[in-house]
């Protein structure tokens, strides 16, 4: 007897996902979730993050002006400001204190937000992709500017949209966390493609593009220079990973007309799933190697094996105790039909 259901294996994180398909919903009944809006309309609720309520803010460190733009004041397009509670805090490289098994580090670090638009009720969806490439390309002169110090070994960004992915803020934002160590999933996916490299010469990163392009059952949607596609092992219902087609470890690398096309493609694919699954809440998590000065302390092939993409895991079911207690998710949508549902 065939089982209805498939045990399937990441190639990049090696992870095991179950493809439950006696649990699924057809694809277009999960339009049926709807979240609650940021806000009702004509609340008057104060955002700090508003126009206007510049000095409510942390003073600012990175910005794209708009017409009429003051320096520090109204006007702005973009904005980069230090979280005002931040999950750490710059400082030197952190001192390592041991004892016996139990290791700590102080809290060193960078952690920023990046308000990504003055209007408090767009977010990326609604934006023009030229919009999406001005927030992309104030996340990668930050990205730029925190690599210049060595303490910080690895760089993240994020985005929360809505309560149910963790969003404490309703204003459109993303946000930048700096970490004085490599976290254990980044080595993880480095170990996983430098296994590979050691037997095929070839990138991870790179060969799962290329086969998902040839195959282009799981392509949601792609450009000249990145193609978005619903991962062979998917966690999540509709999750999705935006590949870069050239290959290069950093995000801080890419040349300006990829971050036009990535704009591009970022804000197609967050306005379908918007108009398909009725505004859901979402994640979204920028992923690129390690800190140069750090990365060959894991391998001196970093510049080969490393590549940069970004995850969007739009937040449709919940984890509970099973995944918890083995690391397996199960995921009711089978990603041959999420990518066929979002193309459509």
């Amino acid at each position: 007897m065939t089982s209805p259901s498939e045990l399937r294996k990441d190639p990049i994180s090696g992870r095991w996902v179950i493809i439950a398909t006696e649990r699924s919903k057809r694809p277009d009944e999960f339009r049926s979730e709807r979240w609650p809006p940021r806000r009702k309309p004509g609340a008057a609720l104060f955002c700090p993050f508003c126009p206007g309520n510049e000095a409510k803010t942390p003073p600012e460190i990175y910005a794209v002006p708009g017409v009429g733009a003051s320096p520090g004041g109204a006007g702005w397009r973009v904005r980069v400001v230090p979280n005002k509670f931040p999950a750490l805090t710059r400082g030197e490289t952190p001192i390592r204190n041991c004892r016996g098994l139990f290791e700590s580090l102080d809290g060193i670090g960078v952690h920023e937000v990046i308000i990504e638009s003055p209007d408090h009720d767009k977010d990326l969806p609604d934006l023009p992709p030229d919009h999406v490439r001005d927030i992309l390309s104030a996340c990668q002169s930050r990205f730029r500017s925190i690599e210049a110090e060595p303490q910080y070994a690895y760089i993240q960004l994020f985005k929360n949209k809505g309560p149910e992915a963790g969003a404490s803020l309703s204003h459109p934002h993303s946000q930048i966390v700096a970490t004085p160590i490599i976290p254990k999933r980044v080595k993880e996916e480095i170990f996983a493609s430098e296994r590979h490299f050691r037997r095929t010469g070839k990138c991870l990163f790179c060969r799962t593009l290329v086969e998902e392009i040839e195959a282009g059952e799981r392509i949601v949607r792609a450009n000249g220079h990145f193609a978005a596609v619903a991962p062979f092992a998917s966690r999540f219902p509709f999750e999705m990973r935006i590949f870069p087609r050239r290959h290069s470890p950093y995000f801080s690398a890419a040349a300006p007309e990829e971050i036009a096309a990535l704009g591009e493609i970022l804000q197609a694919v967050l306005s379908t799933l918007k108009s398909i699954l009725d505004d859901p809440p979402f994640n979204i998590i920028l992923h690129q190697g390690p800190h140069r000065a750090r990365a060959r302390e894991i391998s001196p092939d970093i510049d080969r094996i490393a590549h940069w993409y970004i995850e969007i895991i739009p937040v449709l079911t919940r984890i509970a105790g099973f995944e918890w207690g083995t690391g397996f998710y199960i995921n009711p949508v089978v990603p041959e039909d999420a990518a066929r549902f979002l193309r459509g």
